[in-house]
């Protein structure tokens, strides 16, 4: 007697069938866990560098001194001035007192947030703050208490709309970042 315990044709393609359903939805898992990842490193990538971008910010900007001499701001005693920087190109304006009371500036020129320093001098010169594979997509600054009369301490608020660069779109993060920085010393009238 012949023993018939094999396989028929319909049980191995059923067969077939069955594992490569198994195999494609681990395959899909499996993938879609590689763009997560991707993803999530491409969000801190962007964080980290926005975060970089707004502590150098803010330690310039809290170190500003008020105008005395109108050589850099527009009138004397204010501390902040949001005017053009470079023609077209508008930023905000201040004197830091840390770096022998030279006149600086932060502005968005092309997808770039740069950082203007000894404006007006020989020694002027612009940096990049932020890396080419991000994109500044806008930059606001909101001042209060820049005036002598409000009896207000000084305060900007930096507005700060950031986008990574990458290839792909779905890989492209993107976070609206705003703060407020204010000034350090106390703002109070000279000659009181």
């Amino acid at each position: 007697m012949i023993n018939k315990n094999g396989f028929t044709l319909i049980e191995m393609l059923v067969a077939i069938m069955i594992f490569s359903i198994v195999i494609g939805a681990i395959s899909e898992i499996f993938v879609s866990g590689i763009l997560e990842q991707r993803r999530a490193l491409a969000s801190r990538a962007l964080l980290d560098q926005a975060s970089f971008c707004l502590e150098y910010m803010s330690r310039a900007l809290r170190m500003a001194k008020k105008e005395t001499v109108e050589h850099c701001l527009s009138e004397y005693g204010l501390n902040y001035e949001i005017t053009d920087i470079e023609p077209g190109f508008l930023g905000l304006k201040f004197i830091n007192h840390l770096e022998g009371n030279d006149c600086q500036a932060f502005f968005l020129q092309n997808g770039q947030l740069k950082y203007k320093k000894k404006i007006g001098t020989l020694e002027e010169e612009t940096l990049n703050l932020t890396s080419e594979e991000l994109e500044i997509i806008s930059l606001f600054f909101n001042l209060s208490g820049q005036s002598q009369e409000d009896n207000l301490q000084p305060r900007v608020t930096i507005f700060l709309d950031i986008r990574g660069k990458d290839a792909l779109p779905e890989q492209k993060p993107e976070i609206k970042i705003q703060t407020t920085i204010s000034q350090r010393n106390l703002d109070v009238k000279y000659g009181e």
